[in-house]
């Protein structure tokens, strides 16, 4: 697996071999599928951002990657998510884009730009996977317990690495 981003003059460079492309692309693919899901009852506004019916979506990992500003107060809650859920779903499509268009086996090499919005995605696939697999502070612990032949130890595996990637992405552009 890869060892991770490092510092390239003035952006940074990460190794990555073709099933590490494969890997990346299918859970960037996976969280573009997820972000694309439009709430419903968006409106006329929807061409301005705005949703005239924000509600806090059902799914756990739409719910995390999209949280309640306002946790104490419902209505400020559902007021924030109508101005702001629409331009944040585009962010994370457009950071995807991003990842996915520069997505290839061999060297990859990224100016900062580029970096920051992969470590964007990392961070929101990391969020999906991490909700999925109910992701707790104890994770390493259960990770080290867990059997190689559990069926959930490959995408264990992935999460873990993933954490490694950003990481590294974090320590080289700091």
């Amino acid at each position: 697996m890869s060892t991770g981003f490092e510092r390239a003059g003035k952006g940074v460079r990460l190794r990555l071999e073709a099933e590490e492309v494969a890997i990346v692309r299918t859970l960037v693919e996976q969280l573009v599928a997820l972000v694309d899901e439009r709430p419903a009852g968006e409106g006329e506004l929807a061409g301005f951002g705005i949703a005239e019916d924000a509600e806090k979506p059902d799914d756990p990992v739409l719910a995390r990657l999209f949280p309640d500003a306002y946790r104490e107060d419902a209505d400020a809650a559902k007021e924030f998510r109508r101005y702001t859920e629409a331009g944040l779903r585009d962010r994370k499509r457009l950071d995807a884009g991003v990842v996915l268009d520069g997505l290839r086996p061999g060297e990859i090499t990224l100016d900062d730009d580029q970096a920051h919005a992969w470590l964007r995605v990392l961070n929101d696939v990391r969020l999906a996977l991490g909700t999925r697999l109910d992701i707790t502070e104890e994770f390493y612990d259960r990770l080290d317990r867990l059997d190689i032949s559990d069926p959930r130890y490959p995408t264990f595996a992935v999460y873990d690495w993933l954490t490694v990637l950003q990481e590294s992405l974090v320590r080289a552009l700091w």
